[in-house]
């Protein structure tokens, strides 16, 4: 018995042994995996947009947020100023900075249970650029005179944010990027339009300027609409019974959710927007569902009516596809752009002059650029500067004639090479025909044999539409459709 006992002993003891120093190990890679999770999640962050090298917005209340363990204090502090909260119990805080003037470079610190320091932050002008391909082409991918834009892309105040590529089916918490110096390595697969807009301000201002580039070639804007716009207006899902409309419409908001939505509340100028290419096939509805987009982020934002300034769709053939759909899209896309400027703090940027009939993307990137940093400079900043081209605000007829008024004359209406063209009139059957129209004064005249009653007109109704009406400072006149009615 007792020799059965010692075996037993001597069997079991040194497996008993290795078990419990196994256990022992195990508890203690648990213990510490524990420790480390705990620690981690007690640590406070911020989403990546908040980073070395940063911009904030200058002359408003500045949003901080971030995640910390739940009721965890959390201290903001920025150029002499501070702010205080605790953690909620999701774990998400939030703060609000007092404004700043531009200036710095500045520290951003955040203290929790552990400390962030954020070095070299910039107090300037952020602006959110957005849109499909012709936003997010790079000088990488081709422009004028590219080589020698690249090398005098050297700005230390000029700071870039791309935002990387992402689809979500809810609004996301963060993106991927990263805060950069404006060099001639940085910019070069950076927005190009963006990059020269951005140029603009520098010149312009005199501060530092921030940009966020959250674009994604071939999208519909569709997918850049909050989905409570679609909540609240269900006429925005009445598409076209074709396949691909079909496709765009069973995953909606989607870049919104994971391209802007985390972006939201940072603090911004405003917008510049270059999209509605993808959006031809549905051209009709293009300028109701742009003017629910931009309301959306506006209302996401909840920072009012910020400047939402954007590109009309240059001249190309969007019809080669032979999609019945396509035939007048892009005119009707274009309209519904135009019809967007009833938007308060909007400005349109009319491409005409300088798109490529043979490539949808044109290579002057630097006028679209310039462009919109006019227009920033008019809405955002209110200075008095040209720039817009001719708008039309009224029709009249008069003895048998349509007599067209416009906007945004400034000096005089100009007729480029030649005489006007790409005006068309109507009569009451609705049919448009090609008119001779003559600029008279601040208005331009349009009639046509055979067309004694006119009712409406239209100019620059086509895909590869380049009509040659501008004003007096250069910039070009917007392709439109205006009728008797409309004007009453």
């Amino acid at each position: 018995m007792n020799v059965r006992r010692t075996n037993v002993q001597q069997c079991a003891g040194p497996k008993d042994r290795g078990w419990l120093g196994a256990g022992w190990l195990l508890a203690m890679v648990v213990a510490v995996l524990t420790l480390a999770a705990e620690r981690a999640r007690a640590e406070v962050t911020l989403p990546r947009l908040f980073g070395d090298h940063m911009v904030l917005q200058r002359d408003c209340q500045l949003p901080v947020w971030g995640k910390a363990e739940p009721g965890e204090a959390v201290r903001v502090e920025l150029a002499g100023h501070e702010a205080s909260t605790r953690a909620g119990d999701d774990g998400r805080w939030s703060v609000r900075l007092p404004a700043l003037k531009a200036g710095g470079p500045h520290k951003l610190t955040v203290r929790g249970k552990n400390e962030i320091v954020l070095n070299d932050v910039l107090i300037g002008e952020v602006w959110v650029c957005s849109g499909q391909s012709n936003m997010e082409w790079s000088m990488r991918r081709g422009l004028i005179n590219v080589e020698k834009e690249r090398a005098a892309a050297n700005d230390p105040q000029l700071r870039l944010f791309h935002v990387k590529r992402a689809k979500a089916d809810k609004p996301a918490d963060d993106v991927e990027g990263q805060w950069q110096l404006c060099t001639p390595e940085t910019v070069f697969d950076f927005s190009a339009v963006a990059y020269f807009f951005g140029r603009h301000l520098r010149k312009h201002l005199g501060v530092p300027v921030g940009l966020i580039e959250s674009a994604w070639g071939g999208t519909p804007a569709e997918y850049w609409t909050p989905l409570e716009m679609f909540e609240n207006d269900p006429s925005l899902y009445e598409v076209p019974d074709d396949p691909r409309s079909k496709k765009v419409m069973q995953t909606p908001s989607v870049l919104f959710n994971g391209m802007i939505a985390p972006l939201i509340p940072y603090a911004i100028r405003g917008v510049i927007w270059y999209q509605g290419e993808n959006n031809v096939p549905r051209g009709a509805q293009y300028g109701k569902l742009f003017s629910a987009m931009i309301e959306g982020w506006r209302h996401a934002w909840g920072e009012g009516d910020f400047p939402f300034l954007y590109v009309q769709i240059a001249p190309w053939n969007y019809s080669r596809n032979k999609n019945p759909a396509a035939s007048e899209g892009a005119a009707l896309v274009r309209q519904g752009q135009l019809e967007t400027l009833r938007l308060p703090n909007t400005a349109m940027v009319v491409t005409t002059d300088i798109g490529d009939v043979n490539d949808i993307h044109p290579r002057n990137k630097q006028e679209v650029g310039r462009r919109l940093g006019l227009a920033a400079r008019a809405i955002a900043y209110g200075e008095q500067v040209v720039y817009s081209g001719p708008l039309p605000r009224s029709l009249e007829v008069r003895d048998g004639r349509a007599i067209v008024r416009f906007d945004h004359v400034d000096g005089r209406l100009v007729a480029k090479e030649g005489a006007l063209r790409e005006f068309e009139i109507a009569g009451p059957d609705g049919k448009f025909v090609p008119a001779e129209a003559e600029i008279v004064g601040d208005t331009v005249v349009v009639h046509a044999d055979g067309v004694s009653q006119p009712v409406a007109v239209r100019m620059g109704w086509r895909d590869v539409a380049e009509p040659n009406l501008f004003n007096a400072e250069g910039l070009p006149a917007s392709p439109f459709r205006l009728s008797v009615e409309t004007t009453r």
